[in-house]
């Protein structure tokens, strides 16, 4: 059996630390330690084979003291801090994670390296720890990893992100056909931005008017692998803003995510379209969602905003979450038109902190799907929020604000607003043709953001933490 396929994953504010560490003034060989997170994915959803992703969760200095020499083409150090490091993994279910710089050279393993891991993996496995990840800081901010899982075994990264207000992709086997329907796009930011999108992986979680419209967008824009999820059948109120469905398809009884996937894969762009017909907590969706590089938040249930709020930080996948506020004008009142796209990831102020996402609300819609009878007789007695009229919604704002939330993608795979990356949160009134970023700080009590104890933290038990 083939092992599993691995991708590495840095979130930026450890690769900032990493690179700070790892600095050399004279030009030597330096070394740092990396706790890592891990997800197991039984099946990737696309390929159906297994999947290894390593998220970094975080950075150890080697001790001074325990320094013992450097060059330009050499760096060793004591073991004591390396033990103290397998010792924390173990304890705590991470993988634990060595760097080392070769500044003058391309990144790559040695055949010293070969030499050197091999025996520190020795001393891993012995201690009855699972595994030992390894990069390289090469010149140039080339980088190269790879997971000792047996003695003597190696498997080498296929791809390595950096995850932030920027999104950086490098894979080891990058798309090299040219799709000529591309060829506008490439013209404008370049030969290589086809082939990261080419190799996407992108959830869009909600097939209703603005998830049908990104989902489109993205299969247009090139993305290789989508994976879409709603658990809804498409109704006549839906046709005025869901892209690709019809009316013939109500009286079918279609489900959203097949008629999207029924559209893309008719316009033969070699987008590979998988769905999903269930709510976005059920088991099942598991390894799609951490197969993604990018999600796609649009369904509009709080309980549904959260899980993929926590996710985001647990497994260091960037969240591009969309909602819509649409109030018709009454007597004394103007319209109020109001489109939101928040990037959330590691280093942000999470949905919960927004005030886009409400707990009560969450746990209400929570006791709507697990027991329907409690749930009407709470909202009789008002101890509970929900069920109340369907929201105003008309295509052309649904398909705005969803183009606002792709344009945020090639934010961060470009950078052609400026350096600063992707947008915390923008806000977007319709009635008011006005365009404004506003953002805020973690909540000190924000189980999610305000510390960094989920970030890179990968698979735990219960999954993403949650009881219940």
């Amino acid at each position: 059996m083939s092992p599993a396929a691995l991708d590495i994953v840095l979130l930026e504010p450890h690769e900032a630390a990493l690179r700070s560490l790892l600095h050399s003034e004279n030009g030597a060989e330096s070394s740092a330690y990396v706790l890592f997170g891990k997800a197991e994915i039984s099946a990737d959803p696309w390929s159906g084979l297994a999947r290894t992703r390593l998220i970094s969760h975080e950075v150890i200095p080697v001790a001074a003291d325990e320094m013992v020499s450097a060059s330009p083409v050499h760096v060793t150090w004591s073991t004591r801090g390396f033990m103290r490091v397998l010792g924390v993994a173990k304890e705590r279910g991470l993988v634990a994670g060595l760097v080392h710089t070769h500044p003058n050279a391309a990144a790559f393993f040695s055949e010293q390296d070969d030499r050197n891991e091999a025996e520190l993996a020795r001393t891993t496995f012995n201690k009855g720890v699972s595994s030992l990840a390894s990069m390289v800081f090469g010149r140039d901010d080339g980088m190269v990893g790879r997971l000792w899982i047996a003695p003597g075994e190696t498997v080498t990264a296929s791809s390595i992100s950096l995850i932030g207000g920027q999104i950086k992709i490098a894979r080891a086997e990058a798309s090299v056909d040219e799709d000529h329907f591309l060829a506008r796009q490439a013209a404008l930011f370049g030969r290589e931005f086809n082939p990261v999108v080419r190799g996407l992986r992108v959830g869009v979680i909600g097939s209703g008017g603005t998830g049908s419209a990104v989902a489109m967008l993205l299969a247009r824009l090139g993305v290789g692998f989508l994976g879409l999820v709603d658990k809804d059948i498409i109704d006549v109120t839906n046709l005025n803003r869901v892209h690709g469905s019809r009316a013939a398809d109500v009286v079918a009884g279609l489900a959203k995510v097949d008629i999207l996937a029924r559209e893309i894969r008719a316009a033969g762009l070699g987008t590979q379209v998988v769905t999903k017909k269930e709510w976005v907590g059920h088991p099942d969706l598991r390894d799609l969602l951490r197969s993604c590089d990018v999600l796609f938040g649009c369904t509009d249930d709080h309980q549904g905003r959260l899980t993929l709020n926590r996710l985001a930080h647990y497994y260091g996948i960037p969240l591009i979450d969309v909602g819509l506020r649409m109030r018709a004008a009454r007597s004394g009142a103007d319209y109020d038109m109001t489109g939101r796209v928040s990037t959330i990831r590691p280093g942000s102020p999470c949905l919960m902190c927004l005030g886009v996402a409400d707990p009560r609300r969450a746990a209400a819609e929570g006791l709507q799907r697990s027991d329907p009878t409690e749930f009407e007789w709470r909202k009789a007695e008002a101890y509970v929020d929900g069920g109340a009229d369907p929201a105003p919604a008309v295509v052309t704002f649904t398909t705005t604000i969803a183009c606002a939330a792709v344009d945020e993608l090639i934010q961060g795979l470009t950078s052609f607003r400026g350096s600063q990356g992707m947008t915390h949160n923008r806000i977007r009134r319709f009635d008011r043709v006005e365009d404004r970023a506003m953002t805020c700080r973690p909540v000190a009590s924000c189980p999610v953001c305000a510390s960094q104890a989920s970030w890179g933290r990968g698979d735990v038990n219960p999954f993403l933490g949650v009881i219940g």
